[in-house]
């Protein structure tokens, strides 16, 4: 074999790689307007009934930073008039931190919040009172009242090779 002929063994990313990096360069392009819009309308649908419930009244005057760190995604969301925005700002008074697969299993209620914290899967970092307020409220959602399309597009998502 010569070395024209040679092949160098070159490592092939596997599926989850892929869409990992699809999605992460995606996200890292999309105008943030866009991007504050989508997800503003998400979440405003699928916490409708606790938003009329006024459960998240903690979140009022407070930021929320979520980052799903191996898709390198860091959002910020507050809550103002009943409504869940999406902040421009990139500072928070809590984070809560986790990769994607981790995110999916606490939205499929595959295992409680409890559990994804304690073991270290989810973290908490900067006012814990605050992270534990979502964590809590996490725990206290019915998720089968989310919107079909919601609940589908999690079924979805949780079926990617993250």
């Amino acid at each position: 074999m010569s070395l024209l002929t040679a092949r160098l063994p070159f490592p092939r990313p596997d599926a989850s790689t892929l869409v990992s990096r699809v999605i992460s360069k995606t996200e890292s392009v999309l105008p943030f307007k866009l991007k504050k819009n989508l997800l503003e309308k998400a979440l405003n649908q699928a916490f409708k009934q606790p938003l009329e419930d006024d459960e998240f009244y903690f979140l009022e005057g407070q930021q929320l930073g979520l980052e799903v760190t191996d898709l390198a995604i860091r959002v910020v969301i507050s809550c103002e008039d009943e409504q869940l925005i999406v902040c421009a700002s990139d500072t928070a008074d809590a984070w809560i931190k986790g990769e994607a697969r981790d995110f999916l299993i606490l939205a499929n209620r595959e295992q409680d919040p409890d559990t994804l914290f304690f073991q270290r899967r989810l973290l908490i970092e900067g006012n814990t009172e605050l992270g534990l307020a979502v964590k809590n409220l996490l725990d206290s959602v019915d998720w089968d009242e989310m919107p079909s399309t919601m609940r589908k597009g999690i079924e979805l998502a949780s079926r990617l090779p993250l």
